[in-house]
């Protein structure tokens, strides 16, 4: 009776299984998760969004549910960052987006960054004896640190060329959250408890904290009201309400009465340049990238180009090999970085040069597989320029094929603590990101060149960089991070682990990072290599260090298109992010 019960079960096991793979095969190519895999991404049947709080997300999600596309949604969730994540997401600041318009084919770099004010000039920050303390308050926390805005701008340029809604349509959530209030979160309390810098500014104060100073809890509702009142006056006059009316007078006035140098000519001024991304190409995919003057997209091309000339599949991710193989061409990047990368609009910047296999065939020559190459022998003297890891990226993908990625800073945590009276407008401190002068090192003991020294209406350099990867002319692919410095070498290991090692998303973002910028002349790990891995990167002369290794590197936001499906996925590496699909 036991034999004829079994074998009646096996053979509806195998009936049913069959019924259940006809179909899978017929509403998809391939089976939805793969059991192989540890770490499974978000799937949509009508787009994707991933970024830093789960809140936008989901409001993002609705906007594409509603009708908007990518590019609506894209522009949304950057005005309801400011509201839910302050120490990254903001109207004060500035970045880079990618836009994919899918009907055009078409990819295009959006370079909002910010821009020295026009009373700014290169010997601003020294005194009459030469002599300028990096950690000075007037260079990194006050009115003067602030460069000129580009957030506000960016983020209507796509809505009013690229997206299908209205600006006051788009602007519509982040009102809402900053007039009726967000409940704090265990993100946000921790944040701004941490955060005693923002108490040194009365409005910052009077925004972030209770009546009598006290510190907001979790479970708390946080509300916003000059805030909602400046994006409220953006969506009934328009971006010029931020640049030449009613928000810009308040930004000015108080400018003027704290020694802040950004006047209103400089905000009629400011403008959006629209550039070509920088492109390459990797194992047969296409990368798209942002060009100067972010280093991103450029350096992330070197990298892989130097890297197609090893076999690291066959090494294997995470050995010893691959891991030295990828920090060589990390370091031979970074050298370029330091030397070259400037604004293209006032420098001259060799970016053909960097990305062409015949320049990364040459830099792979030089790759020992026995030694690391010491520092010092690949590019003496001129060290990279630093950038704050408090910067936001976001991802969105809709249901025609649209994408944006976005990543933009106020460069510090929280910028320069310094909010706008009336306005709740946190500004930037992106001052900071220019080179006062080769010979000076910054707060964290880092060196750069001429090319990013402050200039009127000069942007500075940044590491921020949305990058785009397709096949066969199809974009599937669109990832970005923050962290500074370690953004270059954080989007490439995520590529790399799709386009070489074959992850999926989420295991390609969970997947310990390393990182290694030229100098200091150090190899940084994340946890999860092996130990018996790092005593061979010991043995072939890599400087480890663990005592420095314990901050998660960077946080990739990715949005994906596979076989008719779209997939997302989270970085675990901050708290609160979250990936949506579209329903």
């Amino acid at each position: 009776m036991l034999k004829k019960f079994n074998i009646l079960l096996v053979t509806l096991i195998f009936v049913f299984g069959n019924v259940y793979s006809v179909v899978a095969q017929e509403t998809t190519a391939e089976p939805i998760f793969e059991y192989s895999e540890i770490n499974h991404p978000v799937i949509g049947r009508n787009g994707m969004v991933a970024s830093h709080n789960a809140l936008s997300s989901e409001i993002t999600a609705e906007i594409m549910e509603k009708g908007g596309n990518a590019i609506d949604a894209g522009a949304a969730l950057g005005f309801a960052l400011a509201v839910t994540l302050p120490r990254a997401g903001n109207v004060g600041g500035g970045g880079f987006m990618l836009v994919h318009v899918a009907k055009e084919n078409k990819t295009i770099a959006i370079d909002f960054r910010e821009t020295a004010p026009a009373a700014s000039h290169k010997d601003m920050f020294f005194d009459e004896d030469g002599n300028v303390a990096a950690m000075d308050p007037s260079y990194r926390f006050s009115h003067k640190s602030s460069a000129v805005p580009g957030s506000v701008a960016g983020l209507a340029h796509i809505v009013e060329k690229y997206g299908t809604m209205t600006l006051a349509e788009v602007l519509e959530p982040a009102i809402r959250l900053a007039r009726d209030g967000i409940i704090v979160t265990y993100d946000l309390a921790a944040d701004l408890a941490r955060s005693d810098r923002l108490k040194n500014n009365p409005a910052a104060l009077r925004k972030f904290y209770k009546p009598d100073g006290s510190n907001y809890e979790v479970g708390e509702l946080f509300k916003q009201p000059d805030l909602a009142w400046t994006l409220s006056e953006i969506a009934e006059h328009g971006v010029e309400a931020f640049y030449s009316g009613s928000v810009a007078e308040k930004i000015v006035a108080d400018m003027e009465a704290h020694n802040g140098l950004i006047t209103m000519e400089d905000l009629e001024n400011y403008k959006v340049i629209e550039r070509e991304p920088v492109r390459g190409t990797f194992r047969g995919f296409d990368i798209a990238a942002i060009p100067a003057p972010s280093s991103g997209g450029t350096h992330v091309i070197q990298m892989l180009n130097i890297l197609e000339n090893f076999p690291l599949k066959e090494m294997g991710p995470g050995s010893a090999d691959a891991i030295h193989v990828t920090t060589e061409a990390m370091k031979l990047a970074y050298a370029d970085r330091s030397k070259y990368l400037g604004d293209p609009d006032f420098v001259s910047v060799p970016t053909e040069t960097m990305v062409s296999k015949d320049y990364a065939k040459a830099l792979a020559a030089k790759i020992s597989m026995d030694r690391a190459t010491p520092s010092e022998k690949i590019a003496p003297g001129n060290l990279a320029i630093y950038e704050s890891d408090e910067t936001t990226h976001y991802s969105v993908v809709d249901n025609e094929g649209n994408m944006v990625g976005n990543t933009y800073t106020l460069m510090f945590s929280f910028g320069s603590g310094v909010v706008i009276e009336g306005t709740g407008i946190l500004m930037n401190n992106n001052m900071g990101n220019f080179t006062l002068r080769p010979d000076i090192p910054d707060a964290f003991g880092l060196l750069g060149s001429e090319n990013n020294m402050i200039s009127p209406l000069r942007r500075p350099v940044s590491s921020m960089s949305p990058v785009l990867v397709s096949k066969d002319g199809e974009a599937f692919l669109m990832t970005g991070t923050p962290g500074g410095s370690r953004i270059i070498s954080a989007n490439m290991q995520t590529v790399l682990n799709v386009l070489e090692y074959g992850m999926n998303i989420g295991d390609a973002t969970v997947a310990p990072r390393i990182h290694h910028q030229w100098f200091p002349d150090r190899l940084m790990l994340e946890s999860g290599i092996s130990p018996d891995t790092v005593r061979l990167l010991r043995q072939k002369g890599h400087n480890i260090n663990f005592n420095e290794n314990s901050a998660a590197m960077g946080s990739m936001q990715s949005v994906m298109i596979k076989d008719g499906m779209f997939y997302g996925y989270a970085d675990p590496r901050r708290p609160g992010a979250k990936a949506v699909g579209v329903r």
